[in-house]
């Protein structure tokens, strides 16, 4: 068998020998250079398959001279150089695409008239494309002495390098996908925590008679690098404290790409930096103990926010917002903000800790809400004190609350106060989480208390919640939405809870069709809060014009009601189309729905994801 090693490089990639590289603009012709006036020397025709004969227009010798000497006289020695060059640099060409063995014919032509340049016809047969045979992956360094000792992360570093090479057994060998899959096996290896990794050597030996190619790679992987001290830059007025207590880490900790990230994450979600860099310093004389390089920028310590909008639910509205990130000099933040709106007006208020190991910071809250819907007014007044938790995968609060709730009607006027323990989570495994098109999102809700009320008696109740929503692509272009959302407040007879912890169904993420917490048990004909909830909704979207792709049209259908206990709850149906602008900032949904049980078409927009 006749084998023809292409390349095996030390310490470096293996690149084909060629005499033009078509993914290096350098090496060729510049597509946008204007042309010569004037006829030109010599007419190239090339007949070969479509892709490949625009790779040999473009950097063919013979081309280039077409297009490069019009008007201009040329030697008939120069011309035959060309002529008798052009198969073994056809040869060249082609061995990037994966072909070895091309047969090239050369004719010559004579000048149809005279003042017209003569015909050259190249007429290329490809032949069968060289596909990958074998790939060897070896390792040496640090990492193969682990492995060899039975190290379980060495061993599962090397398995994934393998199992994840990009040019596998049956790929077509080309030239482009061969340099990618060295970068991207080399890259891997340096986010696992060796991130002084090179390639000792590669090679890819062709067999043009077989039309395979066999694969070398040996990787040294070097030391891996483990975490020591955290050298933070940029701090002026915040704790270095709290930068260290955010890594997540000890010191001594393999430094893999996703460690370094999610310290990163961790420091932006805090709060208290306007930008953040997490760096690992590469010396390799220093990988037992590496320096994790943290550059920071302080955000403001006080900020003053003014905003107006509008939504679907709770119409126009004007806010003030306040956030001061070290309350008395201390590792201490506070967020007071005014919402005054036609539906409602609200004050909310927090004071918490800055973040400290695992994300976790302490809080003191409390909320003043007023809400106005066209059968009854509710004010609430809510106190906490609890614990939070704050990552990209997961998101919990434990608190205890003491609230005051007062509903008005035209014929009543309740009140409720109660003392309640809560424990909310959300869970999220989603490719964005600001523009999500695969994974879900799951809120749960559980909280026991104790509640009087001035029509009701005394009494122990308790609350569960739950909100699933799934995203998931459907063939090339449609996306789906599927959501479902239960709720229940367990109460002895008698006994009354405060209206928020009640439910209502209708609105711009409820059921949509029906005005915002318009669905409810009625009482002397007064929509009201019930003890149960279930709604549920399906959605399906797609990209309108190819040249918009962030411009979506949707269609849904959704159920669901409220009721004083599930045997009575009686969904109710909305469906419609509607707009999705993919921005920047989060979905903009603009919806028409009909309410079936209503018989009337209602608009709906919102900015953001429900949770």
């Amino acid at each position: 068998m006749l084998a023809l090693l292409l390349a095996l490089s030390q310490g470096g990639c293996a690149m084909l020998g060629l005499s033009a590289s078509p993914t290096n603009p350098a090496t060729g012709p510049d597509a946008t250079a204007s042309e010569p006036a004037g006829n030109p020397v010599v007419k190239v025709e090339i007949d070969a398959p479509g892709d490949l004969k625009d790779l040999l227009e473009r950097y063919l010798d013979l081309s280039r001279l077409a297009r490069l000497t019009k008007g201009d006289a040329v030697t008939d020695t120069e011309l035959q150089r060309l002529l008798d060059a052009a198969p073994a640099q056809v040869r060249g060409l082609l061995q990037t695409e994966g072909y070895f063995a091309p047969e090239t014919s050369v004719q010559r032509l004579p000048a149809a008239a005279p003042g017209l340049p003569e015909t050259v016809h190249l007429r290329v047969t490809t032949g069968p494309r060289t596909r990958v045979s074998r790939v060897t992956f070896e390792v040496e360094g640090d990492l193969e002495r682990a492995v060899a000792a039975g190290d379980v992360r060495a061993t599962s570093t090397l398995a994934d390098l393998r199992s994840n090479w990009k040019l596998a057994p049956g790929d077509n060998f080309i030239n482009a996908d061969w340099s990618d899959a060295k970068a991207t096996a080399l890259a891997r290896l340096r986010s696992a925590g060796y991130a002084a990794a090179t390639w000792s050597g590669t090679g890819a030996e062709v067999d043009p008679q077989q039309h395979n190619a066999r694969l070398f790679l040996v990787a040294d992987s070097g030391p891996l690098f483990l975490s020591g001290r955290i050298k933070v830059d940029g701090l002026a007025r915040q704790d270095d404290s709290t930068v260290q207590a955010l890594a997540g880490f000890a010191p001594g900790t393999p430094v893999t790409e996703a460690l370094m990230l999610d310290y990163q994450e961790r420091l932006q979600k805090a709060g208290l930096f306007e930008s953040v860099t997490v760096t690992l310093d590469t010396d390799p004389e220093q990988a037992a103990a590496a320096t994790v390089n943290v550059r920071l920028r302080e955000a403001p310590v006080q900020v003053y926010t003014v905003g107006v909008g509008i939504s679907g639910n709770t119409g126009p509205r004007a806010s003030l917002e306040h956030v001061y990130r070290r309350v008395f000099g201390l590792a201490v933040s506070s967020t007071n903000k005014l919402t005054l709106g036609r539906v409602e007006q609200a004050w909310t208020g927090e004071i918490s800790t800055h973040p400290a190991e695992r994300s976790r910071r302490w809080l003191l809250g409390g909320t003043i809400d007023r809400l106005v819907s066209s059968t009854d007014v509710v004010a609430s007044q809510r106190l906490r004190f609890g614990r939070a938790q704050d990552t990209r995968a997961l998101e919990q609060l434990s608190f205890i609350e003491a609230e005051r709730g007062v509903r008005s009607t035209d014929l009543s006027q309740t009140s409720v106060f109660a003392l309640s323990v809560n424990h909310h989570i959300v869970l999220r495994r989603l490719d964005s989480v600001l523009l999500p098109t695969d994974g879900y999102t799951l809120a749960l809700q559980g909280g026991v208390g104790r509640s009087h009320g001035n029509q009701s008696a005394s009494g122990f109740f308790t609350r569960a919640y739950g909100r699933l929503t799934y995203y998931r692509p459907l063939g090339q272009s449609w996306y789906g939405l599927a959501r479902v959302e239960l709720g229940q407040v367990f109460l002895p007879s008698r006994v009354a809870a405060p209206d928020s912890q009640l439910f209502r169904a209708g609105g711009d993420d409820s059921v949509r069709g029906y005005a915002y917490r318009s669905l409810g048990p009625l009482n002397d004909g007064v929509v009201g809060s019930g003890s149960s909830l279930a709604t549920g909704s399906i959605e399906l979207a797609r990209p309108i014009m190819a040249s918009m792709p962030s411009l979506w049209g949707a269609m849904f259908v959704d159920a669901g009601n409220a009721a004083n206990d599930f045997g009575s709850l009686k969904p109710v149906l909305g469906y419609g189309v509607g707009v999705r602008w993919r921005s920047p900032v989060g979905p903009l949904r603009l919806d028409l729905a009909w309410g079936q049980a209503v018989r009337k078409l209602r608009l709906h927009f919102s900015v953001g994801i429900a949770f």
